[in-house]
């Protein structure tokens, strides 16, 4: 993942699980979050594949 879009993914983990649902949700509705409206649709959906990944992981315990 390019360096920008892993800080973008960073920076919403870091607002916490329910941050990163609504950022989720809001992605898969095709809303574009206001921390992501720099990104063209192909970094949005890169965002989207790992923020899924990563909640993945919580919702597996």
């Amino acid at each position: 993942m390019p360096p920008g879009l892993q800080s973008c993914v960073e920076t919403i983990c870091a607002r916490g699980c329910t941050h990163v649902r609504e950022v989720i949700h809001h992605l898969e509705a095709r809303q574009t979050p206001p921390e992501l409206r720099s990104l063209n649709p192909d970094e949005r959906e890169t965002v989207l594949r790992e923020l899924k990944a990563i909640m993945a992981v919580y919702d597996a315990r």
